[in-house]
């Protein structure tokens, strides 16, 4: 099955979309694509650490898990590793 093949694909959410990909394409690309994710994160947790911002960072954490902000973040995120993953699956 060609990830390309749905008329419908990029109908749902980011979330749902990265899901009916990840399924379907290349799973190195796949992989090696949320492992950028993981080294971007882990990059950017040593930088809060590193900044004394950890506490700060856990806080705010937990006051915007209904903030539309992280949402939209969150959502580019997976928009990116979309991206990603259907580029070099062409």
């Amino acid at each position: 099955m060609n990830i390309f093949d749905d008329d419908d694909a990029f109908v749902g959410t980011p979330k749902s979309n990265y899901f009916a990909i990840a399924k379907t394409a290349n799973q190195n690309i796949v992989e090696m694509e949320v492992e950028r994710v993981f080294q971007r994160l882990a990059i950017a947790e040593k930088m809060l650490e590193e900044r004394g911002l950890e506490e700060e960072h856990e806080k705010l954490l937990k006051s915007m898990i209904i903030d539309p902000e992280l949402e939209d973040r969150t959502n580019s995120v997976f928009i990116n590793l979309v991206g990603s993953i259907v580029t070099q699956c062409e």
